[in-house]
């Protein structure tokens, strides 16, 4: 595996400070990983603006760089704004398993949407209700199944 291609997997496998059971790749912040000359710039695109999370990514990301033996070079870039759609397959899979409903796909804009019934993560049944439009986290809302009865977080989507 070249070097540069096994940063940019060190950099992608770096736990969420907010959804430790997923990655940074998971949830597809990571834009990109570039090697030059002894520097590895790595762009991310935050969740959202004002994500809390933000600034420790940044310093886990930094860490992950130094101690590959790279001096770092983190760059956040804002545009395009992140998207729940960026989320990879194996991050809905993480999600689901951590008890948390993973977002439908974003909708596509001038286009309007009845939310659906929200899939319990643990039953998959669709008969949910909401409890809290917010989770423990501003991007997520709080569920309970009336099938199951346990109460779970859903993924917002962006």
């Amino acid at each position: 595996m070249a070097v540069a291609e096994s940063l940019d997997e060190l950099v992608r496998d770096i736990e969420d400070p907010e959804l430790p059971h997923v990655t940074i790749g998971d949830l597809g912040i990571v834009r990109s990983v570039t090697i030059e000359a002894g520097t590895a710039t790595v762009l991310l695109t935050p969740t959202y603006t004002g994500c809390p999370a933000t600034e420790q990514i940044r310093d886990d990301v930094e860490v992950a760089v130094r101690s590959a033996g790279f001096e770092p070079d983190v760059r956040l870039v804002m545009s395009p704004a992140w998207t729940t759609d960026w989320i990879t397959e194996r991050g809905h899979e993480r999600l689901r398993s951590a008890g948390i409903a993973p977002p439908p796909p974003a909708s596509e804009p001038g286009v309007t949407f009845v939310d659906p019934p929200v899939a319990c993560p643990r039953c998959n049944s669709r008969r949910t209700r909401l409890i809290s439009h917010f989770g423990g986290t501003a991007c997520k809302a709080t569920y309970v199944c009336n099938a199951c009865s346990e109460p779970f977080e859903f993924f917002k989507a962006l």
